[in-house]
Order: C-alpha cells, then sequence, then structure tokens
C-alpha cells in the first residue's frame, strides 16, 4: 500500500517537472539563436515550441479527465480541444512553410521540444535511483 503511494506520488512530481523541462529547452535553444543573432530562427523556434507545449497541455489534460472521470458524458471543452489539436499544428507549421514567415526547420525543430524534456526528465530519473537504491522496487534489486 505504501509503494503505491510513493509511486504515485513520484508520478505525480515527474507529471509537474516534464512542463518545466520542455520550457527550459525551448528557452535554452531561443537564448543560443538570439546569441548567435539569429532572430527569424530563434522566433521560428519559439513558435514551435509553443505549439508543442500547447499541444503537449491539452493532451496531459484530456487524458487525466477521461481517466478521473466518473461521468459518461465528456465535456464539450475537452471534445473541442481533443478535435482542433492537430489540425491547428498542422496548419500552422503549413502556414510557415507555405509563407516562408519563419524558418520552417525552425518551427520543426521547436515541435521537438517535449522529447528533449522528456528525455531529460528520464535521465533525471535515472540519476535519482542510482542515488537512493534502497527505493527501487524489489525486482529491479534482484
Amino acid at each position: 500500500m505504501e509503494t503505491e503511494t510513493t509511486a504515485a506520488l513520484e508520478v505525480a512530481r515527474a507529471e509537474a517537472r516534464l512542463p518545466r523541462w520542455m520550457a527550459a529547452c525551448g528557452a535554452v535553444a531561443v537564448v543560443a539563436m538570439l546569441i548567435r543573432a539569429q532572430v527569424g530562427f530563434a522566433l521560428g523556434l519559439a513558435l514551435g515550441a509553443a505549439l508543442a507545449i500547447l499541444n503537449y497541455y491539452w493532451l496531459h489534460e484530456s487524458v487525466n479527465a477521461l481517466m478521473s472521470s466518473s461521468v459518461t458524458r465528456i465535456p464539450n471543452g475537452l471534445i473541442l480541444k481533443l478535435l482542433i489539436r492537430y489540425p491547428l499544428a498542422f496548419g500552422a507549421v503549413y502556414l510557415f512553410y507555405a509563407t516562408g514567415w519563419l524558418p520552417f526547420a525552425a518551427v520543426l525543430l521547436g515541435l521537438f521540444v517535449p522529447i528533449a524534456g522528456a528525455m531529460i526528465e528520464a535521465i533525471f530519473q535515472v540519476v535519482e535511483s542510482l542515488r537512493s537504491p534502497a527505493d527501487l522496487p524489489s525486482m529491479i534489486k534482484d
């Protein structure tokens, strides 16, 4: 019982850290491009990162609402977010591809910010588990 509570607490902590990792990755990449005096690339990266983080938030909110809901009817706002998530992202990416307002490669690179955040969180969890092996489940220790 105690290990289930501890595991749930760890998952909640990881879920809280993940958006911060994503934002930090996006900010570091944008600042690096600004230092290199590539303002257009930095703006494209920021736009792609913002789209990706918004998409993550909507997906996370939707999954939490669906998994914790005891109601059989899904809220209309949730349905709307599920329906417009990908068309909004594809539309924005296509807009910058077709018009060339911002570098297309920068917008695409920004869309990978959640992956970078997830990788950093995975490394963080591995390092934490190596620091305190007593907290590892018994099946991993054997």
